[in-house]
């Protein structure tokens, strides 16, 4: 029953205190916040941590949303916020227990096929492991328009750019992960059909 009600009444009910409407709103967007999480951390505990952070502070200031944008668009906000705080954070913890002449660990290239190729799921990882190469400015704009299918308008607004800044960061992150990935697939248009 809740699963057909609006997101207006959904958020009025959950701000009266009823936490089957707060329950309601979780599971409507838990993916699209998922998909912010791991798109920029990649799969684990810190994407864990801020999907569940997300809500958290959803959930301390619902009486604070306006409804300027979509419930996903302030969700997907709050989710991309924390994940660029977890990405700092884990880069001063890697400055501050690697020294400058270690290098990292690769994972093991995947084996082409017969035909040369990569399979599809193969794919996946590798386009995962280019977009986690990319700056954090470019690896947003990314997962925003790529992986949460957020418009160039609601984009621009959960990162604070003009529409415009973020479809030239998103060209030249394509322009990045096409190389990374040249030795895997024929053009572009396979690179964006594995991202979605």
């Amino acid at each position: 029953m809740l699963e057909r009600t609006t997101d207006a009444d959904l958020l009025a009910r959950a701000r009266a205190g009823d936490d089957r409407a707060f329950a309601a709103l979780v599971e409507r967007y838990e993916s699209a916040v998922a998909a912010t999480a791991v798109g920029m951390l990649g799969p684990g505990d810190d994407a864990d941590d801020v999907g569940q952070e997300a809500f958290i502070r959803f959930h301390h200031s619902l009486d604070h949303f306006r409804g300027e944008s979509s419930l996903k668009t302030y969700l997907v906000h709050i989710a991309m916020n924390l994940s660029l705080n977890a990405l700092r954070r884990r880069r001063r913890s890697v400055l501050r227990f690697v020294s400058r002449d270690e290098t990292p660990i690769e994972s093991a290239e995947p084996s082409a096929g017969p035909d040369g190729h990569v399979d599809a799921e193969e794919l996946r990882v590798l386009v995962r492991r280019a977009v986690s190469q990319l700056n954090e400015k470019h690896r947003a704009v990314v997962v925003l328009r790529m992986f949460d299918d957020c418009s160039t308008r609601d984009a621009a607004r959960i990162l604070g750019i003009p529409e415009g800044t973020v479809l030239s960061r998103l060209s030249r992150a394509m322009k990045e992960m096409e190389a990374l990935l040249a030795p895997y697939v024929d053009s572009g248009a396979a690179v964006r059909e594995t991202i979605r």
